[in-house]
Formats: C-alpha cells, structure tokens, sequence
C-alpha cells in the first residue's frame, strides 16, 4: 500500500558529502514522523535521525553537526544530508515513515536500504 523508495547512496572519500532522499508514495492520508536509520556489517540497527511533520528534529550523538534531516511534506520526502563523512558511517542506510492510510490504519513503513561506503 504505501511504497519507500531511497536513492542518494554511493561511494566518497572522508570528509565527503552524500544527499539521501526517500520520497514515499501509495495509500498515503497523513505522515507523522519520518526518519533515517542505517546498519553496519555485523551491527544492530540504529537510529540516525528523525523529523516529525512539524519539522522537530533528533539526532544520534554520532552524526549530530555533521548530518541534517529534513523534509517535503508536500512531496511525502525525507532527506539526509551527510557532510563530513566518516569511516565509520559506512552502513546500509533505511528510511522509514509513520503513515496514516487512506483506509484509516496506522503502520510503519521501510524502504529497501541504499549502501553509503565512506573509503579513508
């Protein structure tokens, strides 16, 4: 019902930039909160960032100053902006969205991963 799609990922050298952009789409009434999660090999998942609809931000102590999150609720979008990149921000980043369906239920949704590698 409701589709996310990140693009954005790739390959750059520390101190490098990378833009992620995450646009859902489908049964869409309303999104709540969006956000950016990422996993490292070998690695739980965890948190990078999330944006509620009214633009209120929180940021994983690791990225914070580095990494800006933001959103187009016109366009149901969520990006992430990395600067700075790290080593140790290589990791398969996820987006995801709190959704509202047309049809009134609530759920979760993520998108399928796009792989950021930050080469030293």
């Amino acid at each position: 019902q409701v589709q996310l799609v990140e693009s954005g990922g790739g390959l750059v050298q520390a101190g490098g930039s990378l833009r992620l952009s995450c646009p859902a789409s489908g049964s869409i009434f309303t999104i709540n909160l969006m956000g950016w999660y990422r996993q490292a090999p070998g690695k739980q998942r965890e948190l990078v960032a999330t944006i509620t609809s009214a633009g209120y931000t929180n940021y994983a102590d690791s990225v914070k100053g580095r990494f800006t999150i933001s959103r187009d609720n016109a366009k149901n979008t969520v990006y992430l902006q990395m600067n700075s990149l790290k080593p140790e921000d290589t990791a398969v980043y996820y987006c995801n969205a709190d959704v509202q369906t047309v049809s009134g239920r609530y759920s979760r949704y993520w998108g399928q991963g796009t792989q950021v590698t930050v080469s030293s």
